[in-house]
């Protein structure tokens, strides 16, 4: 079968490579985390369809890189065009295939998405640095195409952050591969079928499905691509780096995190409360998320008693219902992985702890650890779920330490009447009274654990790009 329907819209179950659809002897299946439906059996990729796909990014290569900035930008803008046609189709599917909530998805996440095309094409065009002087030579610095990019994409928000990484890696030049996640590819196959419709060349963008181990790994190691963009866990990361290090591939990674929200003494309470409450958005499996709540003692009886009572009041459930707040978690086995964390965990349980029994399936309900022993996994590990912890502290010295006090350095998040104290935060991304706000000219990306590099604006740029000075003698043109 090679397609399927889901809410109503038909998905092609096949690869895209070279331009077409490409079909594979074996499948995988895919779930639905809504009510674990099977919604279908997905075309299974290997060692020959990442050489096809490969194959095809270097063919198209050399002529999509010789292509105008603005022609490139025109075909770009036709694919943010076709993805905002098909916001009700594009968010439909991925909510029934990772359960994030379909409101985000029509008002944020899928404009995002289309975002993420029309923004770099834009960019790629106006994109210059200034010449540079030295003893009367002139050093003129641009920005080539680096070849085939290979983006490796989670499943928690898989085509935003998917065409993050392919949106500027397209723009500068460069042709992609891509391997979603296997836990939710099916927006990807939609993503193929729209850009083919706008006008991509084939072989510029081809998609090649399946698992990390038969998929992912023979793309990581493959010695014909020239970028890899990797988002995910830690360990992958360093199984993806030690593939790709042979074929002296630069990589560029978003890593796992363990981020605070740090309340001090002198925050706005209810504007502190209502940050943490945000932090269950998508069941909590955000990697940005602050889920470690640090909060000064004088505030920490009042803050406590305010995030039970909004906690409380999220409801749960289907996340196709516009009154959902919270809804599933991915997988049966990553349901296991956070009732574990959970059940182990050395701290007071204030609410929830465990799952949704009225719901049942992979429901868990938003959870709240106070006083966990410090050091301890609850603390260290990142969990991806519905899980916030609490700890007070009583001097500003004392709450700055624990906040940094972790091997990731994603972002965090600060409550205060004094923003400059947002520098003494070691994150790639502090917020201070506010939370996931970022524009996309902006450098994203983490410290310590939490990845490698910066992407977005011009470091999008210096990444996918090779950066080449040209030195010019006096006198010549």
């Amino acid at each position: 079968m090679t397609f399927i329907e889901v809410e109503g819209v038909k998905v092609d179950t096949r690869h895209w490579i070279g331009g077409a659809r490409v079909a594979s002897d074996r499948t995988f299946p895919d779930f639905s985390p809504i009510d674990e439906a099977h919604l279908g059996d997905i075309a299974a990729g290997g060692e020959a369809e990442i050489d096809a796909a490969v194959a095809a990014a270097r063919t198209a290569f050399p002529t999509w890189a010789a292509m105008k900035a603005n022609k490139r930008g025109e075909i770009l803008r036709r694919v943010a065009d076709g993805i905002e046609a098909r916001i009700e189709d594009l968010s439909r599917v991925e909510t029934r295939d990772n359960g994030s909530l379909l409101r985000s998805h029509r008002r944020g996440v899928m404009p995002r998405v289309a975002m993420n095309f029309r923004f770099f094409a834009d960019y790629a065009e106006q994109l210059t640095h200034p010449d540079m002087a030295v003893r009367g030579h002139r050093q003129k610095i641009t920005y080539d195409p680096s070849g085939v990019t290979a983006v490796i994409t989670p499943w928690n928000a898989p085509l935003m952050l998917a065409t993050w990484r392919i949106g500027p890696a397209l723009a500068a030049g460069n042709t992609v591969v891509l391997k979603p996640p296997e836990w939710a590819p099916l927006t990807a196959s939609l993503l193929a079928g729209i850009a083919h419709d706008a006008g991509l060349p084939a072989g510029v963008l081809n998609v090649v499905q399946g698992t990390g181990l038969e998929a992912g790994a023979p793309l990581t190691r493959h010695p014909g691509i020239n970028r890899l963009s990797f988002t995910g866990s830690v360990p992958t990361a360093g199984a993806v780096a030690a593939a790709a290090a042979p074929n002296i591939v630069p990589l560029s990674f978003e890593l796992g995190g363990k981020s605070p929200l740090l309340v001090l003494a002198d925050a706005d309470l209810d504007l502190a409360v209502k940050l943490a409450v945000e932090q269950f958005d998508n069941a909590g499996q955000v990697c940005l998320g602050a889920f470690r709540l640090i909060v000064h003692e004088s505030l920490a009886g009042a803050f406590l008693e305010r995030l039970i009572a909004r906690a409380e009041a999220l409801v749960q459930g289907d996340p196709r219902d516009e009154r959902t707040d919270v809804s599933a978690l991915i997988s049966r086995a990553h349901f296991d992985r956070v009732r574990g964390f959970v059940e182990r965990a050395k701290a007071r349980v204030v609410l929830g702890g465990g799952p949704n029994e009225e719901l049942g399936g992979l429901y868990f309900r938003p959870t709240i650890l106070v006083d966990p022993e410090p050091g301890s996994e609850i603390v260290t590990e990142e969990v991806f779920g519905p899980v916030l912890t609490m700890q007070t502290f009583a001097t500003e010295d004392e709450g700055f330490a624990m906040a940094n006090d972790t091997r990731f350095g994603l972002a965090a998040t600060l409550v205060t009447a004094d923003p400059s104290k947002a520098a003494r935060l070691n994150a790639g991304t502090v917020w201070v009274n506010c939370f996931f706000v970022r524009d996309l000219g902006a450098p994203f990306g983490g410290n310590g654990r939490s990845g490698i590099g910066r992407e977005g604006g011009t470091w999008s740029f210096d990444f996918y790009c090779d950066v080449k000075n040209t030195v010019i003698a006096p006198g010549e043109a």
